[in-house]
This record gives structure tokens, C-alpha cells and sequence, in this order.
């Protein structure tokens, strides 16, 4: 794989966390993450053990996502959560806040909720990104809040969304936007120089990936990893 394709693949983070997948499609997305040697996949707890199996000799992470996708649980329970993916062979969590503390303003919770797992989970060994669920959480003033406690507690990413932070909209059906390029590029002038940013939530084309990585994007959280490189095979090589 050539510099250019390799950089491109070491951004993905690639995500098999719909509720529907079984351990025979984590066993074929795994085989698609080894395929095209991307930096991690990101899985159900549950899933951890299994996914650290699969990928055992290559250089493709497992991260695992907490207290996913709504973000409601107890600290306490984010905490325990974490350390037992951390147990299983986790090194990267992905951790979604508590989205309505956020919304109130209740940033001693929030501080408090980041800085436990993100305490614990470098206790481990593991890197933390924080899910803020941009979708719902829409405020300039709070986005730029969240970046810089997560800086202040030691946080290694901001993250944009969960994939499943859908919004009723005036047509009554449920979508989101995930990652947009004016939500990236506040966040990544609102964190400090040691944490980095990760898009997540409809980045589903190449050029989507080459945009999140011109906002300032390190990471970015895909399913369609296969349609991203192929397409950058053609376009830049293997």
C-alpha cells in the first residue's frame, strides 16, 4: 500500500456496532478492517473478546464503545464498563456523555462522567474518544464547552456522534447529520494540542473521508471502509 492509501486507511475506525450484526458479520467486517489494514474497528462490548481473536497478529486495534449509543448510563456503570473492555483486549473506547446533563448545563457531571473513564481507561493503556452526539447536543457555546473539559480531564479525541443520534425531522422520519465540516473544524480549534478529533456519522464516500481529514480529522468512524478504499486504490494507487 503506497503512503498515500496507507495514511488514508490508518484514519478509519471501522464501526460493526449495529444492533442487528451477529458474530458471523463481526467475523466478516473484521476480515474487511484486516483487508484493507485500517487502524481499528470499533465493536460492541460484548464483541471484544472475539474481535481481539480475529485481528491477533495484525496492527488493526479494537476499540469499543460505552455506555452506547444514548449515553445513560451511570458514571459508575461507564466506568465498570470500560475497564472490563479494557480487560477483554480493548485498547481505544469510544464513550458517548450524558447528552441531557450536557443540554442542562451540568458540567460538573460531565467533567466528573469524562474524567472517570477517562482515568480508568489509561490506567489500562487505552486511548478515549468522547462521543458528543452533535445532532442533539447543537449549541456552539456547548460543543466548545465539551472540547475544552475534555482537554482540561486529559481526553484523547472529541468525536462528533454515535451513527445513531437520530433527530425526527419535519417529515416525520429519523436521520442525522454525524459529522459536519463547520462542527469539525470549531472542535478542532476548541481542543488543546495533545487531543484530536474523529468524525463520526455519514462520512460514507472518499471524498467525505479526504473533507474530515482537510477539517482536521485524525480518525473517522466508517461502515462503508470497502467503497472508501477501493475507490482510493483507483484514485491514488495501492
Amino acid at each position: 500500500m503506497n503512503e498515500k492509501t496507507y495514511s488514508l486507511a490508518k484514519m478509519i475506525d471501522h464501526s460493526i456496532l449495529h444492533p442487528t450484526l451477529t458474530d458471523e458479520d463481526l467475523q466478516r467486517e473484521c476480515a474487511v478492517a484486516l483487508k484493507y489494514n485500517v487502524a481499528s474497528v470499533c465493536v460492541k462490548p460484548y464483541a471484544v473478546k472475539l474481535a481481539v481473536d480475529l485481528l491477533k497478529g495484525s496492527d488493526v486495534l479494537v476499540g469499543c464503545v460505552i455506555g452506547f449509543p444514548a449515553g445513560n448510563s451511570a458514571i459508575e456503570v461507564k466506568v465498570f464498563e470500560a475497564e472490563t473492555a479494557c480487560n477483554d483486549g480493548a485498547v481505544e473506547i469510544d464513550m458517548v456523555i450524558n447528552i441531557g446533563k450536557a443540554l442542562q448545563g451540568d458540567w460538573d457531571y460531565i467533567t466528573n462522567e469524562i474524567k472517570a473513564v477517562t482515568d480508568i481507561c489509561h490506567e489500562h493503556g487505552a486511548i478515549v474518544k468522547v462521543i458528543f452526539e452533535t445532532d442533539y447536543v447543537t449549541k456552539e457555546a456547548d460543543i466548545v464547552k465539551l472540547c475544552q473539559i475534555c482537554t482540561e480531564v486529559g481526553a484523547d479525541y472529541v468525536k462528533t456522534s454515535s451513527g445513531f443520534g437520530f433527530v425526527k425531522q419535519p417529515n416525520g422520519d429519523y436521520n442525522y447529520k454525524g459529522a459536519t465540516i463547520p462542527v469539525l473544524e470549531l472542535m478542532k480549534k476548541s481542543i488543546g494540542p495533545k487531543v484530536k478529533v474523529k468524525a463520526a456519522g455519514g462520512v460514507r464516500t472518499l471524498d467525505q473521508l479526504l473533507a474530515v481529514q482537510a477539517a482536521g480529522c485524525s480518525r473517522c468512524g466508517a461502515t462503508a471502509t470497502a467503497v472508501i478504499m477501493e475507490d482510493a486504490f483507483s484514485r491514488f494507487g495501492k
